[in-house]
């Protein structure tokens, strides 16, 4: 596997940043977020810190919901939470925020679009999920639940939490939830890292380390 480090480190962070990429955009384009993004801009508008620094806070808040889920975070965990809330908050100082719809409207396909790219590469690199997965698949673990039912309880309760709290909700919201797993099924093919022979399929997520439980990309999408 040390051969194909190089290219796994390099797809961990070029796919995080351009995650973070991502999001900034979907926010300048006002039509709407996902349901994580709408919490992270409910709670912004309520207290004195960035975006980006609110994904920070609650990335790191998800993370210690992983101690009674006995999940193992991974360099990708932990880079999840560092790369991602200072690069939204750089592509929100660097682009402003159109005015016509003509532009809001590609823009938003453009960032969901780059986010499913974004998804494949980091996930194709197998250093561990993202805060938010992690517990998704902690969840389904513990519970039993399907991972399906897990994910579509925790994101209705963000959305409507960040909804309350001032985030934004609409047709960009409906097209991310619509698009993102398609588009990240496919990128994961684009991007995927052949797995060293008897480790299984190379576009797995894991749990945690590379030790660690295996779950088909498809059942996280």
């Amino acid at each position: 596997m040390s051969d194909r480090l190089p290219r796994r480190l390099a797809q961990l962070y070029v796919g995080l940043v351009l995650y973070g990429v991502s999001m900034g955009l979907q926010l300048r384009a006002t039509l709407g977020l996902d349901p994580w993004d709408a919490f992270h801009q409910g709670v912004a508008g309520h207290i004195s810190l960035s975006f980006g620094t609110v994904t920070i806070v609650v990335g790191a808040a998800v993370l210690l919901l992983w101690i009674p889920l006995r999940e193992r975070p991974g360099l990708g965990t932990v880079s999840n939470v560092l790369v991602i809330g200072p690069t939204v908050d750089a592509t929100l100082w660097l682009v402003p925020e159109p005015d016509a719809l003509a532009v809001r409207i590609p823009l938003l396909v453009f960032a969901i679009v780059l986010c499913g790219a974004a998804t494949g590469l980091y996930i194709s690199a197998r250093f561990g999920p993202g805060p938010r997965d992690g517990l998704m698949t902690g969840l389904h673990r513990r519970t039993g639940w399907s991972i399906r039912l897990v994910r579509t309880g925790i994101e209705l309760a963000v959305l409507a939490t960040g909804f309350a709290l001032g985030g934004s909700v609409g047709a960009g919201t409906v097209l991310f939830a619509l698009a993102t797993g398609p588009l990240s099924q496919f990128f994961l093919r684009v991007f995927a890292i052949p797995a060293p022979a008897g480790r299984g399929s190379g576009t797995v997520a894991r749990g945690g380390s590379e030790s660690g439980p295996e779950l088909q990309v498809r059942d996280l999408i």
